[in-house]
């Protein structure tokens, strides 16, 4: 991270989920902490294996008054789409327009692909960023122990 520093302030953002209800990251300030996980395309293999890891998981994160955020660059309706198919009840997130704005703002957009690389932040209550890890693409995580980290960040 070069403009981001871990402590500071997370950047603030409204993205429209895939049922296309607007969701603002400063309205959990407060009240829960947020892990935010970008990741490249919805219905890609390695995507679709990482956002069922944490559907199955999910509970792990909400037991810790965490909110759950995954955000990519599909458009809504795709999202929509994504998330009926494999059962995601957590909100997807889109970033299509202005194409990749909040991705940009985490320094994870890849402009030779026009995607989010993967990574993933925690930003606590107070709305700072506490931790975070990038992903090499197309690699994907070790998801078990990526959540894991991920778990204990916010715990």
């Amino acid at each position: 991270m070069t403009g981001l520093q871990l402590g500071g302030p997370a950047p603030d953002f409204t993205l429209r989920d895939q049922f296309g209800q607007d969701v603002t990251l400063s309205s959990y300030r407060g009240t829960k902490a947020v892990a935010i996980l970008f990741y490249p395309y919805a219905f890609s293999g390695v995507c679709t294996g990482e956002m069922a890891g944490v559907r199955d998981r999910l509970a792990e994160f909400l037991t810790f008054d965490t909110e759950v955020l995954a955000v990519s660059c599909d458009p809504m309706f795709a999202l929509r789409a994504f998330a009926d198919s494999d059962g995601l009840n957590f909100p997807l997130l889109s970033d299509f327009w202005p194409h990749g704005d909040v991705a940009r703002a985490y320094e994870v957009f890849d402009e030779r692909s026009g995607s989010a690389r993967r990574s993933s932040y925690v930003v606590d209550r107070e709305g700072n960023l506490r931790w975070s890890v990038h992903n090499a693409m197309p690699e994907g995580r070790d998801l078990d122990e990526h959540l894991r980290q991920l778990r204990d960040a916010v715990g």
